[in-house]
């Protein structure tokens, strides 16, 4: 059966989303079932994505479909980089800790402190693409 997992991080340029959409382009080329928020996101008009005003009713369908994701993921890689954890990706991590699932977390050989409480959820760090899926394999293989 194919592993699901959600790739976690900060979607707020174009660089950010595309380093996630590598993640998960190597991911998936080893087989692996991804789920990426701003890729994989279904049921909303993409025009409702382009304004910092969205409807009730979209930020629940991102709620509902991130959620849902997350629940049936396997595993959460999370990108690590920025000035501090960014807070939906801090959340999406806290989720998966509580139920039990393990987090890979990417740094990108930033060397800086991090929040220490999210970094403890975290069951491995690597810092780069090429470390994820030797890392991710271990982790299955426990």
């Amino acid at each position: 059966m194919k592993k699901k997992i959600y790739i976690a991080g900060q979607l707020f340029n174009q660089h950010e989303r595309g380093y996630l959409e590598t993640i998960a382009h190597n991911l998936e080329k080893e087989g692996f079932s991804c789920f990426l928020p701003h890729r994989d996101l279904t049921g909303v008009e993409e025009s409702e994505l382009k304004t910092t005003t969205m409807s009730q009713t979209t930020k629940t369908k991102i709620f509902i479909a991130d959620l849902t994701a997350l629940k049936e993921s396997d595993l959460t890689v999370a990108l690590l980089t920025g000035w501090d954890i960014d807070s939906g990706t801090s959340a999406e991590i806290g989720y998966t800790f509580a139920n039990g699932k393990p987090i890979i977390g990417i740094d990108a050989s930033e060397r800086r402190f991090r929040n220490l409480f999210v970094e403890g959820m975290i069951t491995k760090k690597v810092h780069d693409i090429s470390a994820i899926i030797p890392t991710i394999k271990k982790v299955f293989s426990k």
